[in-house]
């Protein structure tokens, strides 16, 4: 797979996953920026069961915060790109699945978009039992005392905290061990999961499948040596152009 881009056969189907390093080029604070502290927190404590548990209005003020910045970012030259891929494709041909929770694939235009780590703008009811459903929700300010779901229990952010297993996995991973070609944007690749995705293209080729890699991102992720190619540089620069679609 060429480094100066990836030419896609008129047959040939691609999943793309992203991380946080394509929202980061958009200004947006990646979630182990400040040393994994925020306003003196460990991040673990504003973002678990188990914080959430022990101050629901301290992680209510974390999420808050980070609804102001995403709702005040704007998507980049890489979100743009991928959606016009996805229009360029089509649904059966195309999946982007992302572990960002801000929205901005959808701000640049992306439908269908896989959330492994939930919505930022998404609220849900904190009981796992509670059959009622998540929605949008834009606030960043939030009363006291904090707002409750009818069925009395609080509501949450409706994004996956350390500790809860991703949303959606199993469907992205059939499409991955389906798929001709597999790119992941942005990501540290310590992650899983996720960063596990990459190691079913290496067994569809041991296989004899048609299947390739590539990992497209400022650094080299912890797991580059499973990607059959890597594209250094930010992905705003890289994205655009990187694919020719033949007729």
């Amino acid at each position: 797979m060429p480094s100066a881009g990836v030419t896609l056969a008129p047959t040939d189907s691609v999943v793309v996953l992203t991380g946080a390093g394509v929202s980061a080029e958009s200004g947006l604070r990646t979630f182990r920026d400040g040393g994994g502290l925020w306003h003196d927190h460990r991040v673990e404590a504003v973002a678990s069961p188990e914080g959430f548990a022990a101050d629901p209005a301290l992680v209510w003020r974390f999420y808050g915060e980070r609804r102001a910045e995403a709702a005040a970012a704007r998507p980049n030259p890489g979100h743009h790109a991928l959606a016009a891929l996805a229009v360029d494709l089509g649904p059966a041909r195309f999946l982007l699945a992302t572990q960002n929770v801000d929205g901005l694939h959808e701000a640049a235009g992306s439908r269908e978009v896989a959330h492994l780590h939930g919505e930022l703008f998404v609220t849900r009811c904190s009981d796992p039992d509670c059959p009622a459903a998540p929605f949008r929700d834009e606030r960043s300010d939030f009363p006291s005392p904090l707002p409750r779901c009818p069925c009395g229990a609080l509501l949450r952010p409706h994004v996956v905290w350390f500790g809860e297993a991703p949303l959606g996995f199993q469907p992205v991973k059939r499409r991955v061990q389906s798929c001709d070609v597999l790119v992941v944007v942005g990501s540290s690749g310590t992650v899983f999961p996720a960063a596990g995705l990459v190691r079913e293209i290496t067994l569809r080729r041991q296989w004899g499948e048609r299947a390739r890699s590539l990992y497209v991102g400022l650094e080299a992720p912890a797991n580059a040596a499973d990607f059959d190619a890597l594209c250094l540089g930010p992905s705003g620069e890289t994205l655009p152009g990187l694919f020719e679609v033949r007729r």
